[in-house]
């Protein structure tokens, strides 16, 4: 595995990896490590960890550059950290299965919304709006809320499903200015 520094070009072959590839694919192991750990300690120190190379991967790839494999990465690796966490939360019986589709429904969308963008051949891309951020910010602190059992666990699940829900809506509209096809 290769590591690209910030002076090579722009157009870098697709198995190259960069810094901000590393700090994303972190999250990969870690979201399997989640699931596995055995303490709620580790739960919430590998749930800093995946929530720091969330935010650091793409001010790193800003500022020293990034492949072509990380915008595809990205969502990948978080998907799944999200999917092996909320799923941890799904089998202790928290959480109705419904409510966390609710706060997944942002990722849902955009999982659904790449697959047909593969089916119809039409791949497009739409940058991360604020909406989305405060979603992965509310993902963060539902699983935290989950992990210290706190009181503010269900009203941040319900306050995030309903920031997941404006987000979906917020990227169509985007999408549909844009002349995009989701």
């Amino acid at each position: 595995m290769a590591v690209v520094t910030s002076g090579e070009t722009a157009d870098r072959p697709i198995g190259r990896w960069v810094v901000a590839d590393l700090l994303t694919g972190a999250r990969i192991p870690l979201a399997v490590a989640f699931v596995l750990a055995s303490t709620t300690g580790l739960r919430v120190g590998i749930l800093w960890a995946a929530g720091i190379s969330d935010f650091v991967d793409g001010w790193v790839a800003r500022r020293w550059g990034s492949s072509r494999l990380g915008p595809f990465l990205d969502p990948v690796a978080d998907k799944l950290f999200v999917a092996a966490a909320f799923g941890v939360v799904l089998f202790s019986g928290a959480l109705h299965w419904w409510e966390i589709v609710l706060v997944l429904a942002r990722d849902i969308a955009a999982t659904i919304a790449f697959l047909l963008t593969i089916v119809f051949i039409r791949p497009s891309a739409i940058p991360a709006r604020v909406a989305g951020k405060i979603v992965t910010i509310g993902q963060l602190l539902v699983l935290l809320a989950f992990l210290i059992d706190s009181t503010l666990f269900r009203p941040l699940v319900w306050l995030t499903g309903a920031v997941a829900v404006y987000a979906i809506g917020d990227y169509v509209l985007v999408a549909r200015q844009q002349h995009r096809t989701l």
